[in-house]
This record gives C-alpha cells, structure tokens and sequence, in this order.
C-alpha cells in the first residue's frame, strides 16, 4: 500500500509541474455565510468538475482559455450558474451563495435527521440510462448502519423490500441475493455489475457472482427489478450494479483507514487513497480480512485491491482506467444432517474442503460530451478469473474416509465492449431523452472437474503425479446487442417511455466427459445461435412534486447455460431444440416523500417466468432410462413489496436538541407458484408422469419482512434491525420430510436482530460496533445439493465487531 501511494503521489507531482497555470477558484456558502461542502462545481458544457471541501472552498485547474458558465448544485439549494472568462495563466476568484430550495425550507435537518439516506430511488434519467417508470431502490452503503468489515447483506440489504438472501458464507467473500421467487444462488438472477460493467464470468452462460467488492468502498448500490433488461439484459431479477467511491474531487489528496476486530479471530484492514490534481483524479484501496469463520473448520482470507485514474484529455473529453484485483483462501465448513443441526449447528465433519477464487477485472472507458443535449460512454472491460475447489464431495451423511479428495477448477477469460450514447431532443413539441448502445461480449470457460487430488487437508489444488482431469471442456460465449429507450415528456406530470434490445448469441460446448477404463468419453459438441427482440414500456404521474405513481411492463430472459448444457452423465440427451427462458416483469406502484419525514415505495409486482429448463426420465426401445433435459414449463411470481420510513420527531418538531429517532418497515409477500411444468420418475421400470402445478417454487419464501429503528444525535447514530422470513422449500416437490443426505426438505421460517452504532468524532475519528444476530437464534436459509454444501449450510449465531477509523 505504502508503495502505491509513493508511485500515485509521485506521478501527480510531476503532472503538476508540467501543468498551466489557469486557476479558478472561490468559496460557496449559504445566505447566512456557512460553508457548504462537497457541493458540486462543473464547467457547464464541458467534462470538468471538482466538489467543494469541508470547509466550502473549490479549485478548478488547467484548462483551456475562453468563455465558461461555472454550475453549482447541492441538494437542498437551488442550481446556481454564473457566467465568466479566463485567460491564459489567469487566477480568478469567484465566490457564491446558494439559496435553499422553498421545498426544503421547513426541513434542513435533512443529513441529520433521517436514516432515510440509506434508501433512495434513482433519478429520471442518469448516466447513460433510463430510470423512469422503472422499480428501482439505491443502498447508500455508507448511510447505513451494519457490519461492512463482513459484508453483512442481511443489514445491507434490510430497507430494500423482497429481497431474499442466502447467508451460508459469513466470511463476506461471496453474495446471494434475488427477488421475486428467483434464486439466490450467487446472485445469478441478477445482471451484476461494479461501475457499471460485468463481474460475473459470463451473464450470458455463467452468470454466478464469486466476486463481491468490499461494502467498506462502496457507495451505492443500484438496483433496477426486472425492467432493466432492456438496457442491460439479461436476467429476471434486474440489474445490481456495485457503484465504488469516486475519486475525491474537493482535495489534492485524502486518506482514510478503518480496521475491524471481531470474535472467531475476525480481523480486517481497510485502507483508502484519492484525490484530484488539475486533469488528473485517482482512487486506490486495499484491504485484508482474515478470521476463522463461526463453525467449525471455517476459515477465510482474502485481499483485495483496486485502482482508479481518470484523465480529462480536453474539456469534452475524459478517459478512465480501473484494474480490480482478488485472491481468496477459504476453508468449507460443508453442510450438515437435520440431526447434526439440532445438536450443535456450529460443527462440522468436513475438515479438508477448501475453496479459491483468485479474480483480475480491468476496464477502460471513455466519455465525449458531443454537445451540452448529448453524450457518448465507451466501456471496455474483462475478467480473468479462476473457481477452484478441492474436498471430499459425497453426500453429508457419508463420512469422509480421509482418501483423495476431488479438484474442481475453472478458468474464465472474458473481454466485453459497451458503447452507449444519451441525448435529449424534441420531437413533436416533446422534450425526449434517449438512451441507446450497442454491446459486444466474449466469454471463454475452460472447466476441468474430477481431478484426484492429495488426501492431506491443506488448501492443495494440485492433481496427484500421473493423473488428469477426466472431465475437461470448454465452453464459449459471443453475444451481441443493441437497445434503445427513450423517454416522451408529455408534461411536468405524465411521461412515458419506450424501449427494444436486439439479442444475438451463439453458444458452444465440446471437450472430454469422463475416461472410462482409459478410455475418453468425448461430448458430441453442441453449437446453437439464436436471434430475438425484447420491448418493454412504461409510466410516470406526478401527483405532487415528490410524489408519483410508476408502471413498467418488460420482455425478460434467461439464456441456456453451461450447466444445461453439461449432461450429468455421457447417457442423457439434451433437446437440440432447447430455448432460452422467457418471460416478463410488470410493476405498479406508488413511491415519493413528504418533506424529510417520510418516505415510501408499495407496489405490485408480476413475474412471468416462462420455458424453464429441468429434465425428465425417459426410457429407450430396449427399455433402458436416460435423463432428457428440455424446456419442462414455467412459473408465476405476484405479489406486494412495500417500503416506508418515518421521523416522527422532525415532522412533529421540525427541529430537536435531542437527536432524530426514525422507524421503518420493508415488507414483502411473494406468491411464487410453478404452472404447468411437467415431471417424470421411474418406478419398478415404469415411468410414472406428474406435474408441479400449484407447487411453490424453491428457496421462495412468501413473506419476507424487516423492520428497523435508527436514533442518530450529531454524529452517533444507532440502528436496530429485525428480520422476519417465512418458511421455504428446498425442492420443487415441496418435501416437508427432509432426506437422509440433508438435501430436500423444509427450511423452516426464522427471526434475527442485529444491532448497529457509529460515532465520528473530531471530524477525523471515527468508532464502530455492534452485534449480529443479537439474539443468537439458530436457523438456516438454504438445503445444498452440491458445493459448498452438501446438506444443511447454517447461518452465522452471535457474533461481535468493533471498527476504529481514522481519516485525514
């Protein structure tokens, strides 16, 4: 880290003496002569901009001679634009005053009052895309109170309503979340990105998320529901995209470190650097977690480490480069029986599995204001990555005999390209704004699985001397695309918008299956493109200027995958004529707030979810049994998502001496249900047919509710959060009675509390604690049929942390 800084501080000092000598600056404040920080400085019509510091000074550097409008906008205060001229080598003085918007007059306890800050909605229209009329929820991550160190997605996540959460991996390395009755496995019924472009080794063919940056350098994190398949595709659930900290842009140079302990030897170091000089912003971080996990052989280590420089080459255009690296060391508890659970949830009969994601994301990326309507991004990014895991794979209720163990690894080499331009425009005597692009995507996955490895009990991916992989293949992915959507502005109150992606992907899988007695099996390759359309439309009205009812009908999909495409044995058939899942999204809801006091999102939801891929038994002439695996039916998700927030205190008071005490709900019914979807098993060599209909889909729990109280007095907040989730089935039968290997059955429903605080002090310290699963209840929200399982993978009991941050 030290050298990172001595190489980052070394290059802005030879940048700046090579740099003009242009210089704007001033100081912004309010009518009553207070300093306002971090407001926002832009050279309108150009790709220029600083922020104010804490003490409400600005300095704009090194560029070019000529006229310019100097726009200063801060929530809260009316936008200011002041027009000026600057020569060469020229220091000019400009100070301002804002004025406070009429809508926040009444309520300028907006920062301190309400924990509100930590859920918001996105705006209309936004870097490059499309918001409005669309369900979406922004998670100012450091709003909010809860144990970042760990990535603790049940407090994270805790006002965002439906969402469901798999929380088998305390060790913060991995997230499982979903909406709607989708799965959580990985987050792969999401699109996910970071920074806008994709972290998962393939959205198209492998869309499981192994990354997931730390929430200690995440600002926000958006999330669209199913709507935003028009622009991003092309998952159900929607887009989640990690938005990281930006380069600090009211200071030369900033610095800020935050180290956590905790119980289990929890320990973790986050540390920070940015800053703008002149044409030159940057940001760097790395931080190392370790610990030893809350059961029994848990253990886990990561690094992780980012960089970020971005260029402004004139005033139209910028250039960016961002290099995001990982390395894991985890151990895995592995699952347990039903029994092992009641009798002590905290065990484990696994010793020897390991698993490691070492994962490297690059990007470059590009902005052109072609003109002060319009604007061109350029993203150009990649992902090399590797899956690795070694252990004892059988069933949970088998001991391990302590022999080799199985190496499964996976190596991904992915590059992409997304070129999207935005522009407002009339048409008709409408004002419109369109989002547009095209995008490019190659994905490479070379699977190698069954390996027999040491019988040691090491972290060892290394195959014994003498051996290979039985089962090597290789599977590619070309996708391309073209979207558009726009936005019909028929007054101040009513718009409507309007959208269609183009999709092309061609797909193919080849490579060895198994060697049988020295004999390779070679998989009959399998190559398959496919072309199709998706539209989408949507609404807005206005009832007040803070108040609006949505609506959002949108296409959605789901491409086959390499998992549908890897038979389980050299026997099964897989339907040449195998389609992609289709299907849509409908919303309705009403969102907005009242003042500071109160904020609110309900709405019902309807999920289509049609052509789903599973597998059928069925027998050959000679009366033998294969697995044929095909488009089987579909499923419907309907339900109410609701979220409010209230500060009772400053919409009865407007201001107290006493510090501000907000009460909010997220809740959620979710009625997933399976169609039509036929099923097929073998009985006494007969096939037996029946159907799923009327069967709840699994890992969807119909109710899922949390609610929470924040008191924040200056600088100290403390928030108290309660999670309420239903009872869930582990299977698509609905099994009540789990089975001997822990994989089927009931996953009962449960209640947890968690407890958060912050203090900063003397602007520069900062202390924080708390306790997750306050209550230390005993429960579990997911039955693994596979890694890192198998069997019952147990949530994390009581556990501590205390952070100590320091910023300067």
């Amino acid at each position: 880290m030290k050298k990172i800084s001595l190489i980052v501080m070394f290059f802005l000092f030879a940048l700046n003496t090579m740099a003009q000598k242009n210089l704007l600056k001033g100081k912004i404040t309010d009518k009553n002569q207070n300093p306002l920080a971090f407001a926002s400085v832009i050279l309108d019509g150009t790709v220029r901009g600083v922020q104010s510091d804490v003490n409400g000074n600005y300095e704009l550097k090194d560029f070019p001679k000529g006229d310019y409008q100097l726009k200063i906008s801060l929530l809260g205060y009316e936008d200011s634009v002041l027009p000026f001229s600057i020569t060469e080598a020229e220091t000019k003085v400009l100070n301002l005053v804002l004025t406070e918007e009429p809508l926040w007059l009444d309520s300028f306890e907006l920062l301190s009052s309400r924990g509100i800050l930590g859920q918001e909605k996105l705006p209309e229209v936004e870097n490059f895309r499309i918001n409005a009329g669309k369900k979406n929820e922004v998670i100012r991550v450091r709003d909010i109170d809860a144990n970042l160190a760990m990535n603790n997605s049940r407090q994270i996540f805790g006002r965002t309503p439906g969402i469901s959460i798999w929380e088998n991996d305390g060790s913060g390395i991995q997230l499982g979340v979903a909406s709607r009755g989708l799965s959580p496995n990985r987050s792969w019924e999401f699109n996910v990105r970071m920074n806008g472009y994709d972290i998962t080794p393939d959205p198209m063919g492998y869309p499981e998320a192994y990354f997931t940056p730390p929430m200690e350098v995440v600002e926000k994190i958006e999330i669209i529901r199913g709507a935003s398949s028009l622009q991003f595709g092309p998952q159900f659930g929607g887009l989640m995209n990690f938005v990281l900290r930006k380069p600090d842009q009211s200071t030369r140079f900033t610095a800020e470190t935050l180290n956590t302990v905790g119980n289990n030897g929890l320990f973790s170091t986050f540390n920070y650097i940015g800053g703008t000089e002149g044409k030159f912003s940057y940001t760097a971080y790395y931080q190392k977690r370790v610990g030893n996990g809350w059961r029994e052989n848990g253990y886990f280590n990561t690094d992780h480490a980012h960089l970020e420089v971005t260029y402004a080459a004139s005033n139209k255009l910028k250039l960016g480069l961002e290099a995001t690296y990982m390395t894991t060391e985890s151990q895995q508890p592995g699952g347990l029986t039903d029994q092992q659970f009641a009798e002590d949830s905290r065990q484990s009969t696994r010793e020897r599995n390991w698993f490691s994601t070492p994962w490297f994301v690059p990007s470059l990326s590009a902005e052109y204001l072609v003109s002060s309507k319009t604007r061109l991004s350029w993203k150009v990014f990649g992902t090399i990555a590797e899956r690795n895991s070694v252990g004892f794979m059988r069933p949970i209720n088998i001991e391990d005999d302590l022999g080799n163990r199985q190496v499964d690894r996976d190596y991904y080499t992915t590059y992409g390209s997304e070129l999207r331009m935005s522009t407002d425009f009339k048409f008709l005597g409408l004002d419109n704004s369109l989002a547009s692009g095209i995008r490019y995507f190659n994905g490479h996955i070379d699977r190698k699985q069954n390996g027999v490895g040491s019988n040691g009990s090491e972290m060892d991916f290394a195959l014994n001397p003498g051996t290979e992989y039985p089962r090597d293949l290789d599977f590619r992915n070309v996708n391309y695309a073209a979207f558009a959507e726009n936005v019909f502005r028929f007054s101040d109150k009513f718009l409507l918008t309007a959208g269609l992606r183009l999709e092309q992907i061609e797909s193919s899988n080849s490579g060895r299956f198994n060697v049988v007695s020295g004999q390779p099996q070679i998989l009959a390759p399998i190559s398959r493109t496919r072309s199709f359309l998706l539209a989408g439309v949507g609404a807005e009205f206005h009832v007040t200027p803070t108040t609006e009812f949505y609506s959002n009908w949108s296409q959605a999909y789901r491409p086959v995958l390499i998992s549908d495409l890897t038979p389980p044995a050299t026997t099964d058939v897989i339907d040449q004529n195998l389609k992609d899942s289709r299907g849509y999204n409908f919303d309705f809801g009403y969102r907005g707030n009242v003042g500071t006091y109160l904020n609110f999102d309900v709405s019902y939801f309807y999920l289509n979810y049609a052509d789903r891929i599973g597998t059928l038994t069925q027998l050959n002439s000679n009366g033998s049994s294969f697995q044929f695996r095909t488009n089987l039916g579909g499923s419907i998700s309907q339900g109410f998502e609701g979220y409010v927030e209230l500060d009772a205190i400053s919409a009865i008071f407007k201001k107290s001496r006493f510090g501000y005490f907000s009460v909010f709900a997220s809740i959620a019914f979710v009625d997933a249900t399976y169609g039509d979807f036929v099923t097929t098993r073998l009985v006494n060599g007969s096939l037996q047919e029946s159907n799923l209909k009327g069967n709840r889909v699994e890992n969807a729990p119909r109710k899922i509710n949390r609610y929470g109280a924040t008191y924040r007095y200056r600088t100290f907040s403390m928030t108290w959060q309660l999670s309420d989730i239903g009872e869930a089935f582990a299977d698509a039968s609905n099994t009540l009675e789990p089975n001997a290997a822990a994989t089927t059955g009931l996953i009962p429903a449960y209640v947890v509390q968690d407890l958060s605080a912050s203090f900063t002090f003397m602007k520069k310290y900062s202390l924080k604690a708390g306790v997750n699963n306050l209550t230390d209840e005993r429960y579990f929200t997911r039955r693994a049929g596979g890694y890192p399982g198998p069997g019952i993978m147990p949530a994390d009991g009581r556990t501590f942390y205390t952070t100590l941050g320091l910023k300067f």
